[in-house]
């Protein structure tokens, strides 16, 4: 059973955990609603669990009911009352007071699609309570939200007030010829882009099956462990995987340690190879093309950080053979990244939004049917948003300082589209969930046309 008010989304961060609350897009005005009281004792008597849990829903988005009132013991320590708080008054901030709950599906007597609508806009949850009074909530999930009079306007205002460095792009991607750039801005500065980067190691091991060198079913040993490695954290040593589960992890979960194993077993110079040959606008920014444990070390070693950055491309190279000692998984301090932005302007990978395009058009084109259905694991936004397309590619990266979200999209009247945008500031850390509320609007909005 699930214990998360978090959305149906995943973004990974690559030094911590962050709560992500998912914002989207409505093409018409929302209709205001009276607020909805919380069940009386009597009431609760006679409904099924699921409606008296409905029933005390506002009260609890609003603070009149506290959280600990109001879930089950399990899902308090799984998520604290502080944090569900800060998310209640997230979504205040974002679509002001919520004023009525309404059920729009049954799963059964203890389980339901919610809407909640506030004062512009509204927020899709699935709840779910126990069976037995006094009734509390075990689960609640959200899985959407829309936005009363969004407009590609104000999403590009909302853009240029980000602090630090912000771009992005939407693509109409063509059958021939060029890509129809429909939105954008800092199309082409080079950003940091997070786990982003893993899609040009996809991409290679993609080419790679595609020349018959190797197959998706070959089996390699988990053997590059590497930092902020959630899911395989406490394998053992050389578990053997496929390369479809190291790509499966590598991209749904973001796991870096799946991601290190493939880029050694792929070879360095041939995916460097592979983003050259891709058309990135500036490869000198990337290369070397760092393993995330090599990042990782050189940004928590201030010497050795100094040291690299500071050299030419050939000495970086030799410096990742010299220095090899020092880029394990034991010599990286996890400690340095709790104090903010790491030098992300130096020791990162980069790409501009139009050479997200360009990849994201190249990873089209491959017409590598596996590649694709790996890409669509985690879609990085809540179902509801999510099916309003025919097929949604995703992979995202984010660090302290850095967020990245591209899309490949299919929208159900058949034009495929690409979408991208990053956000850099090195002196602070970024609002994740403000990104994923711009990306996901742009998504909603296009997948309308």
């Amino acid at each position: 059973m699930t214990h998360t008010l978090l959305p149906n989304t995943h973004v990974k961060i690559e030094n911590r955990l962050a709560i992500a609350v998912l914002v989207g897009i409505a093409t018409t005005p929302l209709a205001a609603a009276a607020q909805t009281a919380p069940a009386s004792a009597a009431q609760q008597e006679r409904a099924e669990p699921a409606e008296v849990a409905t029933n005390g829903l506002v009260a609890m988005l609003s603070g009149k009911i506290k959280p600990e009132d109001y879930f089950s013991e399990s899902f308090i320590a799984a998520v604290p009352s502080v944090q569900v708080t800060q998310i209640a008054e997230a979504l205040k901030a974002q679509f002001g007071q919520p004023l009525s709950a309404e059920i729009t599906e049954k799963l059964g007597p203890s389980s339901a699609k919610v809407v909640v609508t506030y004062e512009t806009g509204i927020v899709r949850m699935d709840i779910a309570a126990s069976g037995s009074a006094p009734v509390r909530v075990s689960g609640l999930q959200i899985t959407g939200s829309e936005i009363a009079g969004d407009s590609l306007e104000k999403i590009a205002e909302e853009f240029a007030a980000l602090p630090g460095e912000a771009g992005y792009v939407v693509a109409k991607l063509p059958t021939t010829g060029a890509a129809e750039i429909l939105a954008e801005r800092n199309i082409a500065k080079q950003f940091a882009i997070g786990s982003t980067f893993k899609l040009y190691i996809l991409a290679e091991l993609a080419s790679q099956i595609e020349a018959g060198e190797r197959s998706w079913a070959d089996v390699a040993p988990l053997d590059h462990r590497s930092f902020s490695s959630q899911a395989t954290k406490r394998w053992p040593d050389n578990t053997p995987m496929t390369l479809q589960t190291l790509a499966n992890m590598m991209i749904s979960t973001s796991d870096n340690s799946a991601t290190d194993t493939l880029l050694h077993l792929l070879g360095r110079k041939k995916v460097e190879a592979r983003l050259t040959a891709i058309g990135h606008s500036a490869p000198n920014k990337t290369l070397p093309f760092l393993s995330t444990v090599e990042a990782f070390a050189i940004k928590s070693n201030d010497a050795l950080q100094a040291k690299f950055a500071d050299a030419s491309e050939g000495n970086q190279r030799a410096i990742l053979v010299s220095d090899a000692e020092k880029l394990g998984f034991d010599d990286v301090d996890e400690r340095a990244f709790a104090k903010g932005p790491r030098f992300i302007d130096s020791i990162e990978w980069f790409a501009s939004p139009k050479d997200q395009v360009t990849l994201l058009d190249y990873l089209r084109n491959m017409r590598n049917d596996k590649m694709l259905e790996i890409m669509a694991i985690n879609s990085g936004i809540g179902d509801s948003d999510s099916a309003k397309w025919n097929y949604l590619g995703y992979k995202g990266g984010s660090e302290p300082g850095v967020i990245s979200l591209s899309y490949l999209a299919h929208s159900k009247s058949g034009a495929w589209y690409a979408i991208s945008a990053s956000w850099n500031d090195s002196q602070a850390d970024v609002d994740s969930s403000k990104m994923i509320s711009l990306v996901t609007r742009l998504l909603n909005h296009f997948a309308l046309e």
